[in-house]
């Protein structure tokens, strides 16, 4: 007969009991993303509802304006593109941001590089009339005298003169610029190197997310600009896009696939001119509007 001891009796082994209860830091990275579909939801489907719209005949649209389209009309397009003067308002439109874009971000680099390295008197103070000027309704009617009193109304270059400043440019500009070492300065200074060189071959460079960022928010603010568009410019010839959208208005109601069609061209450029800038945005952004 065999006799087991204590000894010989191996003990059970322990079950780990994992806990089913998340933490609660988990249920706030869910709701994050949660909310963060929610906003893709609503930024997306409308321009979704204007690709398909877009694709869309007229009595398709009208039949059923959400349906998606049986199939894919491309002549929307072609018919918008050919409309009154759209290849002109494009140009046009064209003109009016790069010309404005490429005036602002030199002299608001400039006048940034003096704010920040208080080459000015009273540097913070500027820089508050910036930040104010963010809050400030337009002023439409001062400004619309001190362009008829100059002989530029209706006139492409008195409409250029509009968007020549720019206030969260400017703030951007001057916050990611005082980022830059001030030593620089002191070896610039050293070498004998003037203001002008010293802003074109050292700060440019090195500002170039800054400078990204206040470039295509400047375009996009012009490109996508109506009204100063329908108050400026009477003539024709000198309507921007946005301001040519006009030409779709019907007398007996609109064509809502063409009109769709014109505005997703519209949009196109910038669209692209955006994604190929993104990579500096984040940058100029975070650096430039965080300091300070």
């Amino acid at each position: 007969m065999t006799v087991t001891t204590t000894s010989d009796v191996q003990p059970a082994p322990r079950v780990r009991v994992r806990r089913t209860t998340k933490h609660p830091r988990d249920l706030g990275r869910l709701a994050a993303y949660a909310f963060l579909v929610f906003l893709s939801i609503l930024y997306i489907a409308p321009m979704l509802m204007l690709v398909l719209t877009s694709l869309k005949t007229l009595p398709e649209f009208t039949k059923d304006a959400i349906a998606l389209p049986t199939s894919l009309v491309l002549d929307n397009f072609v018919e918008a593109w050919n409309k009154a003067n759209f290849p002109r308002y494009l140009l046009n439109t064209v003109l009016y941001t790069s010309v404005s874009a490429v005036i602002f971000v030199v002299t608001g680099t400039f006048l940034s590089v003096a704010i920040a390295r208080r080459f000015v008197r009273r540097p913070n103070w500027i820089l508050t009339l910036f930040v104010i000027a963010l809050f400030l309704p337009p002023a439409l009617i001062p400004q619309f005298q001190l362009i008829l009193r100059l002989g530029l109304y209706n006139n492409p270059l008195g409409y250029i003169v509009l968007f020549l400043v720019n206030p969260i440019g400017i703030v951007i500009l001057v916050n990611y610029i005082s980022t830059i070492p001030i030593e620089l300065d002191e070896a610039a200074a050293l070498e004998g190197c003037g203001y002008l060189r010293y802003v074109i071959q050292i700060v440019m460079p090195l500002a170039a997310p800054a400078i990204a960022t206040v470039a295509v928010l400047h375009a996009i603010g012009v490109w996508n600009e109506l009204v100063l568009a329908t108050i400026y410019l009477t003539k024709s010839d000198y309507y921007p896009i946005t301001r040519g959208l006009i030409v779709f208005n019907g007398v007996y109601g609109n064509n809502w696939p063409v009109l769709a069609a014109a505005v997703l061209m519209i949009a196109a450029p910038m669209a692209l001119f955006f994604v190929l800038m993104q990579k500096y945005i984040i940058g100029g952004v975070t650096a430039g509007a965080v300091k300070g």
